[in-house]
């Protein structure tokens, strides 16, 4: 891991980080939030809120996918995902429900203005972000898809939707040498 350049606990506490903050909408799979704690850790995202019944660490079953993410990446709770967003909001951030809306963004057309702190909220894995939650948000981005099948596992959705937010970074920003 050494030779990987890999950093501490401490320093990924340090480091700065992607003014992105991931939130979880009643998410039932344990594996689905480990995966996703793993994401935001390998792009140095701000943190990851947990709402609803969306499991909370420590459990054996988040770990096995976390890997230890769940030691670095910050997370709040909160009981009502609604309230999640409109503490976020409260504190300067965009909220972006990632669904399949009418008006949505179409992922590859998404263009976050640089420093904007950005929200991105996740819906279960069978009813997606809840109605009430999508009212509250500043708008909708769609991961465009063209097979038959119209929707992602919430893991595969998160890496998608993260790297894209972080993607401009890595010539400018945290991750320029």
């Amino acid at each position: 891991m050494d030779e990987l350049g890999r950093k501490t606990v401490e320093e990924f506490k340090q480091a700065e980080k992607n003014p992105i903050v991931a939130v979880l909408d009643n998410i039932r799979s344990m594996h689905n939030v480990g995966s996703v704690f793993r994401t935001a850790d390998a792009f140095l995202i701000e943190a990851v809120c947990l709402c609803g019944y969306t499991p909370q660490p420590p459990h054996r079953d988040i770990h096995k996918t976390a890997l230890g993410a769940t030691e670095t990446v910050d997370w709040l709770y909160y009981p009502q995902t609604v309230d999640a967003v409109a503490d976020l909001k409260q504190r300067g951030y965009t909220v972006y429900g990632i669904e399949q809306a009418v008006g949505s963004i179409s992922l590859e057309k998404f263009v976050a203005a640089p420093g904007e702190k950005i929200a991105v909220v996740f819906g279960n894995e069978v009813e997606g972000v809840q109605t009430e939650v999508l009212q509250l948000c500043d708008g909708c981005i769609e991961i465009p898809q063209l097979g038959m099948k119209h929707s992602l596992n919430i893991s595969v959705a998160a890496g998608i939707v993260l790297w894209k937010l972080c993607e401009p970074r890595l010539h400018t920003g945290i991750w320029k040498d």
